[in-house]
């Protein structure tokens, strides 16, 4: 065993790498809180938008005790229109030959500006109840009704039936409708209908409490005298004599402008005006039918009439006198005003950004299948290749190599590493260098070389400068043409070197990748990484090698040809990925780089979460930086430019694009499950766990690893992936606004073994 340990001198000043390494970590917490900030908007948006198109809660009664209110029978067999001046509930009917049109459920972007255009045309006005979320959606409908002459009502927020909610969720629906007229129109108003309502006759005990409450605070609510029953689409001839009143009766009648399909309405409505109009009516809103009321009683016409009944007729034209046909109406000031402008702010990014999205989800989902369907074909085709008894690289290799083991504070697994490569079925040399260990790594090395009988381990100590560097000291002080590079951590199996090398054999191979496995995956932390191994590094890099771009040889197993590294330059310190930054510059100097299944490595991997988040997050950034680096791989030409063509765009959409925006199958699963139908979206989500978990088990299959393993998965989809989710969107924000990290530590346990004691 021989030992070189160079002179250590006064401590060297800081490089250009190492102080920009301080800056981008004095950086990492605000790109954190960046990254959190930006997934906190994204799931504000998506739930305004769901709020904004569903029911939520809509069905379950909370209203303890609300049948003790009986409703009054003057209330029951009064008129269409409730006020509570002063307290006290009283009704207003609509007068003889007096249409007070309504319509429901809208704006619609489709159907309200036809019934705008159509009453225009007519000179006749309406009363519009909306439902808040759709005016938030379509505010400039709702502000042409309001410059157009036509009075507006709140339907609630959600189109919610108000006698099963809390007093707390009926205010909502009430201030959160106010603020949307607020923003689309300038105006809040006094009216109301509550969904599903009818005929006065038809209020019970459950929802009278709801009108009360709402006439103290200043709610006048509307019935219908005459339902046309369009929403049964019964065709334009039946909705016209369904809105009908008989005689020459006044009526509230509806209608609908939204909530499914009103073409027949549109067709209906202007018959039913000419109609009404030919028989002498006279068409107001709501307010115009309580001015004429309040008109009656003024002059006295109404003092022998009985409680309840309406005592005047409308006369002149329709739309003429504005201000009186809108009195419900009150102009939104202050705070209320600049609320709702926010509100319909905020409604129209949803708007924008969710089928923004949802077209993303598409595209991700499409990728995703596709990639799953693409790995599986290929990696069985490379099965089968590679495993065929006439299947040869050329004549065997048995020549010695050299096994570099760069090594930073690994006192827990050095020992455990040599005593693996003692038993190499292949004749090796080991150089162990030691960047700079303050854990007596070096002389664990030497004692464990020694008690093992290995004359053929060097130990080099250096000052710390980094991982690649190490490993450049390492290849310049190699005795052997191919050098195979593993991290302190690892163990490799008697046959792993001679099984590497074998490649090496076909001269146009310059570098190999090995079977990297984890080690210690008897946790749960652990259990993921080895599906995440098995899985999404093994099978990917079977795919890679068969079109001949694989982007990546892993830092716990790689070996090289010692003149192609020293071709490119060695280990570069531009990236935290010099592993694939090795690895694509020897496919842009022409050298062929495969993956050798049967070179199996055992690594020791993150035992906590913080570790994980620290390796995966050097990991995702590195090979960021190292496909910037050779971006200009894209127009490179001839066999060398094959990983621009094939291998670049396949890492940056399935590394990089893909998993960027995977989150949204995730966030659109959560959303259906709250918003749309959650049977549905739980099956979805489960049809996508049924394909992974086929990509899974054939890659356990592949690599003859135990399926139970695989019991973890679903968890490891509901927990796991959302961090690497997190990690990767980190490593993009840093990767947009600068910075470079130094070679990170992870904290080791020593607890892989040698592989006779890993299963």
């Amino acid at each position: 065993m021989t030992t070189t340990t160079p002179s250590r001198g006064r401590r060297r000043a800081p490089t250009r790498i190492e102080r920009a390494a301080g800056k981008a970590a004095a950086l990492q917490k605000p790109r954190v809180i960046l990254a959190l900030l930006l997934l906190l908007g994204l799931t504000s948006v998506m739930l305004l938008d769901g709020y904004l198109r569903a029911e939520v809660g809509g069905d379950e009664r909370v209203r303890d005790g609300a049948g003790s209110s009986k409703v009054p029978d003057k209330i029951l067999n009064g008129g269409p229109i409730i006020s509570f001046r002063g307290g006290q509930a009283t009704t207003t009917s609509v007068p003889a030959k007096t249409i007070a049109l309504t319509f429901d459920d809208g704006p619609n972007p489709t159907y309200t500006p036809q019934v705008l255009k159509i009453l225009e045309k007519y000179d006749v006005p309406a009363t519009f109840f909306v439902v808040g979320s759709m005016v938030s959606r379509y505010p400039g409908i709702v502000k042409d009704m309001v410059d157009q002459g036509d009075e507006v009502g709140i339907h609630t927020f959600t189109h919610v039936d108000l006698s099963y909610q809390s007093d707390a969720r009926i205010r909502r629906e009430m201030t959160q409708t106010q603020l949307a007229l607020a923003g689309a129109a300038g105006i809040t108003t006094t009216l109301f209908r509550a969904p599903y309502s009818s005929e006065t006759d038809a209020i019970d005990n459950y929802s009278w409490p709801v009108y009360k409450k709402l006439g103290e605070e200043g709610y006048t609510s509307v019935f219908v005298d005459t339902d046309s029953d369009d929403w049964k689409k019964p065709g334009a001839s039946k909705i016209v004599k369904w809105a009908t009143p008989s005689g020459t009766s006044g009526a509230s009648v509806l209608m609908h402008d939204a909530g499914g399909d009103r073409e027949q309405t549109i067709k209906a409505l202007p018959e039913y005006i000419e109609k009404m109009q030919a028989k002498g009516y006279t068409f107001t809103t709501i307010s115009g039918v309580i001015e004429a009321q309040n008109t009656a009683a003024r002059a006295g016409q109404q003092a022998n009439a009985p409680a309840g009944t309406g005592g005047g007729q409308l006369q002149g034209g329709n739309r003429n006198g504005t201000d009186r046909l809108q009195a419900a109406h009150r102009e939104a000031t202050g705070a209320t005003l600049y609320e709702g402008k926010a509100l319909v702010v905020a409604v129209a990014v949803a708007e924008y950004t969710v089928p923004t999205l949802s077209v993303g989800l598409v595209i991700v989902g499409v990728a995703v299948m596709g990639r799953f369907g693409m790995m599986l074909i290929l990696a069985r085709r490379h099965y089968r290749l590679r495993n065929r008894r006439r299947f040869s690289w050329g004549p065997t290799v048995t020549g010695p190599v050299t096994v570099i083991v760069p090594a930073y504070n690994e006192k827990e697994c050095i020992a455990n590493t040599l005593e693996s490569l003692a038993k190499s079925t292949h004749p090796i040399e080991v150089i162990v260098v030691d960047d700079g260990s303050s854990d007596g790594t070096s002389e664990i090395a030497r004692e464990a070389a020694r008690s093992l009988g290995m004359t053929n381990v060097r130990v080099i100590r250096q000052e710390n400068a980094g991982k690649p560097a190490a490993l450049n000291n390492g290849v310049r002080s190699a005795s052997h043409d191919i050098v195979v590079m593993m991290d302190g951590d690892t163990v490799f199996e008697p046959d792993t070197v001679r099984q590497l090398v074998q490649p090496f054999a076909n001269p146009e191979v310059g570098a190999v990748a090995g079977n990297a496995k984890v080690g210690n995956r008897d946790t749960v932390i652990g259990a993921w990484q080895h599906i995440e191994y098995v899985m999404g590094f093994n099978l990917d890099r079977r795919m890679y090698d068969l079109l001949r771009c694989m982007p990546t040889i892993p830092g716990a197993i790689g070996a090289f040809r010692r003149e192609a590294v020293l071709q490119v330059g060695g280990m570069s310190e531009d990236t935290l990925a010099e592993d694939t930054d090795i690895t694509i510059a020897m496919h842009r100097a022409g050298w062929r780089v495969v993956y050798q299944e049967h070179a199996r490595a055992w690594t020791e991997a993150p035992g906590s979460l913080k570790q994980l988040w620290s390796q995966r997050y050097r990991w995702s950034y590195g090979t960021m930086q190292a496909l910037w680096k050779h971006r200009k791989s894209l127009t490179d030409k001839g066999p060398s430019g094959r990983f621009g063509r094939v291998g670049m765009p396949l890492v940056v959409i399935f590394q990089i694009v893909t998993p960027v925006f995977a989150p949204l199958i995730d966030v659109f699963t959560a959303y259906s499950m709250i918003f749309v139908d959650f049977r549905a979206a739980l099956y979805a989500w489960l049809a996508v766990l049924g394909v992974q978990l086929v990509c899974a088990a054939y890659a356990f299959k592949l690599d003859k690893e135990k399926y139970r393993y695989l019991l973890m998965m679903p968890l490891q989809q509901l927990a796991y992936r959302q961090m690497m989710y997190l990690v990767l969107i980190h490593s993009c924000i840093t990767a947009l606004t600068g910075g470079r990290l130094r070679w990170q530590k992870l904290k080791r346990t020593g607890e892989v073994g040698t592989p006779a004691g890993v299963s």
